[in-house]
């Protein structure tokens, strides 16, 4: 069994694939060729936003967004601990600092009642992460920053494109939607790749020169910017999944749903995260809540278990793999811990000793499924 299975994807989609490569290699514009205007008019439209702006991965995304805002030295930019390291990598790169809120135990995503509390006169933007394919609660967070003078909100959706929040697609619901096309996401190419997705005319044209050097026209440089255009053979590698990708979104809501139903009946003590599990030994599996307003693509199907070592030790031996996102807190990294005392997240502290995700995919058989539950309720008993 595979953590995910790319290979089965390929193969469905294998005859497409071979045509938008070969199109690229007989063109032979590798760079800014035309699949790449292609792909961002589609998933523009998928997003429901004006303007979709492909770029060299997700990290370079958040980035080229913060650039364009101005973040800079003595600014402060407001996130979750409980996220890759890109998140507040990019803050950090640009001379700020990121301003570590805590999460909420039931979702793992930015706890938005948080927030406002932690709002200073240098927050220059709020980057909320939907973490584990489920959208945060970006609408809340986008009337506090209304509240504050309109602060810009970049939510870091590189887990969560195809998911929704009311009915509206992840990536377009703030200032800035930001996504990845690292191979394991929910739509991924074949190596390093992202989108910034926005309604502003100025802000997507201020993306588009930073992603190629600052340039509006050639050798013309208007703004400091970076080397961060996606390749054109990963942006044919993407249109060749779109057909798909509705499929394999309905299919790992599903997925997701029953690894839930599953858990919950099979499993003894098993049930969702509730606040007051925080700060307590766990005596059975707990499972994230999605919240009815929203839907996930789970990009990883994560649950919280006691012991974890010795369960993952369990399941390794049964045959099936698990991984870990995210082990430590980014405010007890050794990079970011003076920047945020270890203590002052305490529900990502205790979220991290506990999560563990399972192998998880639009190809997942049902089959399969119920054995990684059967093993999972062994190991954890």
């Amino acid at each position: 069994m595979q953590f995910i299975d790319l290979k089965a994807q390929q193969a469905a989609i294998k005859p497409d694939l071979d045509r938008r490569i070969a199109a690229v290699l007989a063109h032979g514009q590798y760079i800014m060729g035309p699949e790449v205007g292609e792909l961002e008019t589609a998933l523009a439209q998928h997003v429901g936003v004006k303007h979709c702006v492909t770029v060299a991965s997700g990290t370079e995304a958040l980035l080229i967004a913060l650039m364009t805002l101005g973040v800079g030295a003595g600014d402060e930019v407001i996130t979750t601990p409980f996220t890759f390291v890109a998140t507040a990598e990019v803050i950090a790169l640009l001379g700020a600092t990121p301003v570590f809120v805590d999460i909420d135990p039931p979702t793992a995503n930015i706890d938005a009642g948080l927030i406002e509390a932690r709002i200073t006169p240098s927050t220059k933007a709020i980057i909320p992460v939907s973490l584990y394919g489920q959208v945060a609660d970006i609408d809340a967070i986008n009337a506090i920053a209304r509240r504050h003078g309109n602060i810009p909100v970049i939510e870091d959706g590189a887990q969560s494109f195809g998911a929704t929040a009311d009915g509206r697609q992840s990536c377009g619901l703030s200032t800035f939607g930001c996504t990845s096309f690292f191979p394991s996401k929910p739509l991924g190419c074949y190596g390093d790749g992202g989108a910034l997705f926005t309604s502003d005319d100025d802000l997507a044209r201020a993306c588009r020169e930073i992603r190629v050097h600052g340039q509006s026209k050639r050798y013309v440089h208007t703004r400091i910017g970076v080397g961060g255009r996606m390749d054109t053979l990963q942006c044919a590698i993407v249109l060749a999944k779109l057909p798909r990708f509705a499929w394999e979104v309905a299919q790992r809501s599903a997925i997701g749903a029953r690894y839930t139903e599953l858990i919950h009946e099979r499993i003894a003590g098993a049930k969702p995260v509730e606040t007051r599990d925080v700060g307590q030994p766990l005596s059975g599996v707990r499972t994230l809540v999605l919240e009815p307003s929203r839907t996930s693509v789970y990009a990883q199907y994560t649950v919280l278990v006691p012991r974890r070592e010795d369960v993952q030790a369990k399941l390794q031996a049964a045959g099936i793999p698990t991984a870990v996102h995210y082990p430590v807190p980014l405010n007890q990294q050794p990079a970011y811990k003076d920047r945020a005392p270890a203590d002052a997240t305490p529900v990502s502290a205790w979220t991290a000793q506990h999560v563990m995700s399972l192998p998880m995919g639009p190809d997942l058989a049902v089959s399969d499924q119920d054995r990684v539950v059967a093993a999972l309720a062994e190991a954890a008993a």
